[in-house]
């Protein structure tokens, strides 16, 4: 969810946007206000609304003022402006986590995943009775998460139609590509861009509506997820959508499915026979185990991206 607003920036205006992820929690923030006030529903939409006027607010005021500067100076002002929220935030808001929690129609399980102990067999069933998870190993998928899925595939397919088969994303796209020609034909090619970056600030304050009742809404939950973006925008391939929505599958699966690994090099060298002792040459990096070394492993594959295919997976070629 949150690469795909953060591509969307970027592919449109070449701005790469360190402050995406403060945006996020913004909107976390005030979804978990005007809960109070409104109702999580529409919380769900004033909320990446005001968050996209913030950040339409920011482009015309500033970031504008250094566009004709070049990448740097946006860069910088963006990374400021990262610090500046986090400040406001505490502020307003606090150093500890809020207690926003999901409404009474997303709490509780999705489904539930048995698994039978003498069988081996998995099922996945709606609801579980408690005589069956007494006889076997339960595990519920909550329904925030199921709810987060929904909404980021949702967003994606919304977004990639918006872009091309829309007037509007055929305005957004001449205006990057050909601005002179688009401002002839009656365009005002500095508001399209201010457009674009508030709506890919909105997408990120949806985001952090639906990531604020997932996980803790608190003043570092912008710095705990930030840089795992880059990594899938840059994986994915700076600029592509699709690129975005396969960086984020390939970075979560990197994430969590070595999680479930225990073992580790030693463990199969010495299923191939070779004794590994503290004496083997690398053994302290030998011995780590997949669960261990997990959290690297999305930035080891951004390298080795970087390193064979600096364009990303599905980036497209510069001639």
């Amino acid at each position: 969810m949150l690469s795909s607003g953060l591509t969307l920036i970027f592919s449109m205006m070449g701005v790469l946007n360190f402050a995406h992820a403060s945006f996020y929690m913004v909107g976390a923030y005030v979804a978990y206000t005007l809960v109070g006030i409104v109702g999580f529903w529409l919380a769900l939409l004033f909320a990446p609304l005001a968050v996209g006027l913030l950040g339409a607010a920011f482009e015309r005021l500033a970031l504008r003022r250094v566009h004709k500067f070049g990448h740097v100076p946006e860069l910088l002002i963006t990374f400021g402006l990262s610090y500046v929220i986090l400040e406001l935030v505490q502020l307003i808001w606090g150093r500890t986590a809020v207690p926003f929690t999901p409404p009474s129609a997303l709490q509780g399980s999705a489904f539930t995943i048995v698994s039978h102990p003498v069988e081996g067999m998995s099922l996945m069933l709606g609801k579980a009775a408690p005589e069956i998870c007494a006889a076997a190993s339960c595990s519920n998928f909550p329904l925030t998460k199921a709810f987060m899925m929904v909404v980021a595939l949702l967003m994606l397919v919304a977004l990639w139609l918006l872009l091309t088969r829309t007037r509007v994303g055929l305005v957004i796209q001449a205006s990057l590509t050909h601005p002179h020609m688009a401002e002839a034909l009656g365009h005002n090619v500095p508001r399209v861009l201010m457009l674009v970056f508030g709506s890919g600030c909105a997408l990120a304050g949806l985001a952090g509506v639906v990531g604020g009742i997932t996980f803790v809404t608190e003043p570092n939950m912008a710095a705990f997820i930030g840089a795992i973006i880059f990594v899938v925008v840059v994986v994915g391939g700076i600029g592509s959508l699709a690129g975005a929505f396969v960086g984020s599958i390939v970075v979560g699966l990197l994430q969590t499915l070595p999680l479930a690994v225990d073992g580790s090099l030693a463990t199969l060298l010495s299923g191939w026979g070779l004794a590994v002792t503290q004496s083997t040459p690398g053994y302290p990096l030998l011995r780590l185990t997949m669960a261990e070394v997990a959290p690297i492993l999305p930035y080891l594959l951004m390298v080795l991206i970087l390193i064979f295919r600096p364009k990303g997976l599905l980036g497209t070629r510069e001639d």
